[in-house]
């Protein structure tokens, strides 16, 4: 395996498959054609690392990205990523200037915003681009489809301000069921009626879910995210190129301590487990301050040497034990230990994390802290992606 960035100092590490990425843009772009793709970037790339992940899109021919806010933004920016930057999150007209600054294109929903935004632009001598955030049904942000001709029409009223696109997003998209987003979408085509009547030329809805479930959605552009990272939406996806996506992120770490412990011994935090038996456990520094959850003491396996191995006593804040009594004679110090990933013949995802800790895997990614480094494994080819 061949990687960058190689950390030494610390033994937990997250792993970084660039090909595995290549090959998730690869698919999704083939659902939507040649509309173009604005990969999410957000929560440092849902735990995957933005700057590790932005350099490679761009490298793949994506250009346009979505951020949560500007600060996201501005880090990437200032790192070197050359890109567009749409902003999903609400923002206030205090960090108008930044936005105008940094070239960002804010989802904007108030009045507030588009005066600020104006104001920002005339003193920069610019035109900031923006996207109007309609709520469609998800009931976050966003002004009501009856509002959007008058919305368009305030803006029209600033020429410092584009209005780039207009945008909405599905809160059900990931379900069987997908009557509500039936709904959702004829109700944006609406919009986008009205919309394209002011001369608006973006309409983008779709997220990773109505990019596999739902052709309808694509409009003039698609905004995947979870599933870029080889992480499924759900398990109610119908499209059967879901199989097909490859997880992007594995997380490992090694074995620093082994010792023996006769039955009865109380183990971690509280005691609340007790070896039942002569044990050999093994120390593994992972924690709930490397994004581990204290939740999930007692109840995961790790894998070493291909085997599962349970978890034991509470997780700490930088370190676990694992019980190895069936690996005794087997196992020695210094030994990978999979947290996510796979390790022959066996695999844990963070689908089974997410599944017993009682969430989703989207929480388990983006919940891998910042101290954990990022290992890029360099990517095996070289194909651009993005779209003709």
């Amino acid at each position: 395996m061949s990687v960058d960035n190689f950390d030494t100092s610390r033994l937990t590490k997250v792993f970084i498959h660039l090909d595995r990425l290549s090959h998730n843009m690869h698919l999704l772009q083939q659902q939507v054609g040649q509309r173009p793709l604005w990969p999410c970037i957000k929560a440092n790339a849902y735990g995957h690392g933005a700057q590790v992940i932005g350099k490679h899109l761009l490298q793949l021919g994506y250009n346009t990205f979505g951020v949560a806010d500007v600060g996201e933004a501005i880090a990437l920016i200032d790192a070197g990523i050359n890109a567009t930057f749409v902003i999903f999150s609400a923002t206030l007209p205090e960090h108008s200037e930044a936005l105008v600054a940094y070239d960002c294109e804010p989802a904007v929903c108030t009045l507030e915003m588009v005066e600020a935004l104006a104001r920002d632009a005339r003193k920069c001598n610019k035109r900031v681009s923006i996207h109007i955030k309609v709520d469609t049904g998800m009931g976050r942000i966003g002004i009501y489809p009856e509002q959007v001709q008058a919305f368009i029409e305030k803006c029209h009223d600033y020429p410092a301000i584009h209005t780039r696109g207009i945008m909405s997003h599905f809160p059900r998209a990931d379900e069987a069921n997908k009557s509500f987003c039936y709904q959702q979408i004829e109700t944006f085509k609406r919009v986008v009626a009205i919309a394209r009547r002011y001369g608006v030329g973006v309409h983008h809805m779709a997220n990773s879910a109505a990019i596999l479930d739902l052709p309808d959605a694509y409009f003039d552009a698609a905004r995947p995210g979870i599933a870029i990272y080889g992480l499924r939406p759900s398990w109610t996806i119908q499209n059967p190129q879901v199989e097909s996506l490859r997880p992007v992120l594995e997380w490992k770490s090694r074995i620093t301590f082994l010792k023996e412990v006769p039955a009865g011994t109380g183990l971690s935090y509280g005691h609340v487990y007790t070896t039942r038996r002569p044990s050999l456990i093994a120390t593994v520094p992972v924690g709930y301050g490397d994004g581990l959850s204290r939740n999930l003491s007692g109840k995961v396996d790790f894998l070493i040497g291909g085997q599962r191995c349970p978890q034991v006593g509470r997780i700490t804040m930088d370190m676990s034990l694992i019980d190895v009594t069936a690996l005794r004679g087997r196992v020695s110090l210094g030994d990978e230990v999979v947290i996510i990933g796979a390790q022959q013949p066996t695999e844990i995802t963070a689908d089974e994390l997410a599944d017993k800790l009682g969430t989703i895997n989207y929480e388990i990614a983006t919940a891998i802290s910042h101290r954990v480094p990022r290992i890029v494994v360099h990517a095996q080819d070289n194909e651009r992606h993005g779209p003709v």
